[in-house]
């Protein structure tokens, strides 16, 4: 019975990934209100019940669509973060890094769709938001220890403010050009912000960061 339930298990986890691949797809080219549960049915290769055994309704698939994108984007985040940078540098790259998941990544794609336009559900919208502020706040702080930041700077309102940054940046470069300009207009955003946040005697040395900022 055991080995019987070992293959059924692995079936039912393919059948709940293709789900969430085919949501994402739907979502991020159509968004939460206009995704209909057949669309998705259909985009998997799999029957409404086979979609109702794993998902009870779109609210309950869109919250798995936004926990992917926030596993996806958190272990590729804790991959840069290992590498051990500077911290500012490291937090100009996981920007750089995100920018290219929004674009590359239809899961990812999705997941900043729906937190970013779908506030009306009550979705788990913060999971994100919340998983950056943490991070950012983490390398904002090893960089007034390291003395590329500011020392008077505030950690805490920096990383809020950048969350809103570039949530700001990228919901704009996706209405105006469907992102197709988003590469540089993250590289703008920190040559803005750079010269606000950097200690005045390390602003020189800190310039060339937004170049990093390509593909």
């Amino acid at each position: 019975m055991a080995r019987d339930q070992h293959p059924k298990q692995e079936r039912a986890q393919a059948t709940r990934a293709a789900i969430v691949l085919a949501a994402a797809t739907v979502f991020a080219r159509r968004g939460y209100a206009r995704t209909t549960l057949d669309e998705v049915a259909v985009a998997a290769g799999v029957t409404k019940g086979a979609l109702y055994f794993h998902f009870s309704s779109k609210h309950d698939l869109a919250d798995a669509v936004i926990e992917e994108e926030t596993r996806i984007t958190s272990e590729r985040a804790q991959a840069t973060l290992a590498e051990g940078r500077p911290g500012l540098e490291t937090l100009v790259r996981l920007t750089l890094g995100f920018t290219i998941e929004i674009v590359d990544d239809v899961v990812v794609a999705a997941g900043v769709r729906l937190t970013t336009e779908e506030l009306g559900d009550e979705l788990h919208v913060h999971l994100p938001y919340e998983m950056w502020a943490e991070v950012y706040l983490g390398l904002l702080r090893r960089g007034v220890d390291e003395g590329q930041l500011r020392s008077d700077l505030d950690p805490e309102k920096v990383a809020r403010f950048l969350v809103a940054a570039f949530t700001g940046v990228q919901s704009v470069s996706n209405v105006l050009t469907g992102r197709a300009d988003l590469v540089p207009r993250v590289r703008e955003m920190w040559e803005t912000l750079l010269p606000a946040i950097c200690a005045p005697e390390q602003l020189d040395g800190c310039r060339h960061l937004p170049e990093l900022i390509t593909r």
